[in-house]
């Protein structure tokens, strides 16, 4: 196998310093008063010969990688991939790139996929946390890199940028139009988790069930496990409680095994049972009949994002005050929530 060329090795070839033909590779040849011949002699020897620079020798040189780190939960959601693409492409206009991976949420996968971010020598980190990983993330916050968390906010990490919706506020917002709307027996699917985003998402269903006097009708169903156990858990859910007139889903995914299982019991939408879902996804205005969901801000939650970090990468010396920011949601009121009869 043919050997990888160094910088050490372009030097030889033409006879000048690895010093400059470092300056030059690194866009600082103008700054060294390095003649414009000699640059484009070097640039086009390495265009020639196909040299690419090793990422982590320079990060360790210039103590940069422009590499961002980016941790979601499931990047075949729509909702994490929308986030990535937007984080990606914005982070790639201010010169930084991405690398990403899913945590499934599994803390020792979480723990796993940091190490190797740090082994990366990336710049910063975005992160959308599972449960117990606050001792990483505030050794990563101790140490000075960058983190800002997204979607669920870990609360023992306080010195931390967030960017995140009031997720109590909107599924209240939702239950409230289903009692507007007639609805008086509504039941709740949501996930067996402690994170942030799911426990204000049932705050908000036991808020608006103890205004409103609706009797409450909980399920909760653990995230590690396939979509086909999911369905027959809602199932049997449904079998049980047959005077739910409707039904709300904590999450995208939820919702589509929900309207599986809805499906399977031979239920009609909105006729039988109403159903509503947080976060919405283009399935759902494309069913028949069309499902009402609660839309998360994602142009919004990708701007904030990458704004904040590259606000923290630009001037890490500032002592900046760390910023919680809070969204809305939308509503988007469609056919799988008519006013009944």
């Amino acid at each position: 196998m043919k050997r990888k060329l160094s910088i050490i090795d372009i030097a030889k070839q033409l006879n000048i310093s690895t010093t400059t033909v470092s300056f030059i590779l690194n866009g600082r040849a103008k700054e060294k008063r390095i003649s414009d011949e000699l640059v484009e002699r070097v640039l086009k020897f390495v265009e020639e010969v196909g040299y690419k620079p090793n990422v982590l020798a320079r990060s360790l040189r210039t103590g940069k990688s422009n590499i961002i780190g980016l941790l979601v939960e499931s990047i075949s959601n729509p909702f994490f991939a929308n986030i990535a693409r937007m984080i990606e492409g914005n982070a790639y206009r201010n010169g930084y790139k991405i690398i990403y991976s899913s945590t499934e949420n599994d803390t020792e996968k979480t723990k796993q996929i940091l190490s190797i971010f740090k082994e990366r020598h990336v710049d910063g980190y975005i992160i959308a946390p599972p449960e117990g990983i606050e001792a990483e993330i505030t050794a990563l916050v101790k140490s000075g890199s960058p983190v800002v968390l997204f979607d669920r906010f870990l609360e023992n990490v306080p010195l931390v940028d967030f960017v995140g919706v009031d997720s109590a506020q909107s599924i209240y917002n939702g239950i409230k139009h289903l009692v507007l709307e007639g609805y008086k027996n509504i039941g709740f699917v949501t996930l067996d988790s402690l994170q942030s985003q799911m426990q204000d998402r049932l705050h908000g269903y036991e808020r608006a069930a103890s205004e409103f006097k609706l009797a409450e009708h909980v399920k909760e169903v653990s995230y590690n496990q396939s979509s086909e156990n999911i369905v027959r858990q809602i199932v049997s859910f449904l079998k049980r409680k047959k005077d739910l007139d409707a039904i709300v889903f904590a999450t995208n995914y939820l919702g589509i095994s929900g309207l599986r299982a809805i499906r399977e019991l031979g239920l009609a939408i909105p006729d039988d049972i109403g159903v509503l879902v947080f976060d919405d996804n283009e399935l759902f205005e494309l069913y028949t009949p069309s499902i009402t969901s609660i839309a998360q801000p994602i142009n919004e939650i990708s701007d904030q994002v990458i704004s904040l970090l590259l606000k923290r990468l630009d001037q890490p010396e500032l002592d900046v005050q760390n910023e919680r920011v809070i969204l809305e949601t939308d509503l988007i009121v469609r056919n799988s929530t008519s006013q009944r009869k």
